[in-house]
């Protein structure tokens, strides 16, 4: 069975390469004029820390006096104009991104920063696309429902990195790290790599971590400095950079706080990034001695990756103090069927585990009935998002929304 999953999968590069590559890429490229010949592109890619490496690039670069514009998952930024690049992609259609490029060489944009997916990568999205640097975030569990399996979302992922004239890795991903290397090849000066164990400049260190607080965030930041080393940015440019970084969207992003509860919303969708967000919150708890209580709210997207979902399930059920599972893109697939998967390896703490598979009523009830004074919510797995898919539809729907109402309801003066 899983060698007829990978045979199909590598038909599916093949289909891509015509249907995507060819019809859309090389037609776009034909009818714009090769616009990507015209820019230096930096891509960065990875399961997890894309968008706001992504963006804080594209701050680092503002700074430092760049004609830049930015392509992520939340939207495109090109010159004043802001481009919603779609529900749930991350890399836009291979016909759009020759169409953004053109756009950027018009108004006489020198860089682009580009958020990359192995989808995208894999089905010939960025067709065209040869990065001047490509960076790494880290490469971990997420997509073996497309992938198959981890080394072909390793191979996925690496084929950015083939494109790219320089390329930087994350040596603290033992996840990858070799791996990317060896599919990479002897590329000698070519490929570059940073490290929590790197000792930066006291002036750098100490801006990113008056910056982020999250661990994670901080390595984000790190990769960003390597890239901006390598493209010789000076680093009180790079401090800019990261002082007007305003945040991300749904990364870590604060609704409010009534009645002494503080309410998170945030894009943690896999397992790592659970894990790590989930870390961070409690760390933050403990730093300030705090006796309150950390809550999650979050669910497992329908017809995507199911090995995720006990994970994700046990993951919640170790870190938090008490989680609330609940829709996330069920598409097709019945929620309860979703929830009950991610319940499997629970073990005994099924009593730190409440199922409601209403997303607004799940938060209600974090909000309403669980939290008390000096507790964190987190609310994971939507993020920036606009909508939610069930069935074949797309619905509205925001995280911070609900939350915001959820919060408005608990005391209307908003304490």
């Amino acid at each position: 069975m899983q060698m007829i999953k990978l045979f199909i999968y590598k038909l599916k590069r093949l289909f891509h390469l015509f249907k995507t590559g060819f019809l859309r890429g090389l037609m776009g490229e034909l009818q714009y004029g090769f616009p990507a010949k015209q820019l230096k592109i930096i891509a960065i890619t990875g399961t997890d820390g894309k968008t706001t490496s992504s963006t804080l690039m594209y701050y680092v670069l503002k700074s430092a006096g760049k004609k830049v514009a930015l392509v992520t998952t939340v939207a495109a930024y090109i010159g004043d104009e802001e481009i919603d690049t779609g529900f749930h992609v991350t890399t836009p259609d291979a016909g759009d991104v020759q169409r953004f490029m053109a756009k950027m060489v018009e108004l006489g944009i020198e860089y682009v920063v580009l958020e990359a997916t192995s989808h995208g990568l894999y089905q010939h999205r960025l067709w065209g696309i040869y990065p001047e640097i490509a960076g790494y975030t880290n490469i971990t569990h997420e997509h073996l429902d497309y992938h198959v399996n981890f080394p072909e979302y390793v191979a996925a992922k690496a084929l950015l990195g083939k494109a790219a004239r320089k390329v930087v890795l994350n040596a603290d991903d033992t996840n990858s790290f070799r791996e990317l290397k060896k599919q990479l090849g002897e590329r000698g000066d070519d490929i570059a790599t940073y490290s929590r164990a790197d000792r930066l400049p006291n002036t750098i260190s100490k801006a990113i971590t008056t910056r982020f607080d999250q661990a994670y965030n901080q390595m984000n930041a790190r990769l960003v400095y390597r890239i901006a080393k390598l493209m010789k940015i000076d680093d009180k440019d790079f401090v800019t950079g990261l002082k007007n970084f305003p945040g991300v969207p749904g990364r870590m992003q604060e609704v409010g706080k009534v009645k002494n509860i503080r309410v998170i919303v945030d894009f943690a969708h896999t397992p790592n990034a659970l894990e790590s967000a989930l870390t961070s919150l409690r760390k933050e708890l403990k730093q300030k001695k705090s006796k309150g209580k950390l809550i999650a709210v979050f669910g497992c997207a329908g017809l995507r990756d199911i090995q995720k979902r006990p994970m994700m399930g046990k993951i919640a059920a170790d870190l938090a103090d008490f989680a609330i599972f609940t829709a996330e893109d069920p598409r097709t697939e019945d929620v309860w069927s979703i929830i009950r998967q991610m319940k499997s390896e629970l073990g005994d703490k099924y009593n730190k585990v409440a199922t409601i598979p209403d997303r607004q009523q799940a938060i209600n009830y974090a909000i309403h009935q669980v939290a008390k004074s000096g507790d964190i919510i987190g609310i994971f797995g939507k993020g920036h998002e606009k909508s939610m898919s069930f069935g074949t539809a797309e619905y509205p729907w925001s995280d911070l929304t609900a939350a915001q109402e959820a919060l408005l309801s608990l005391d209307p003066k908003k304490e």
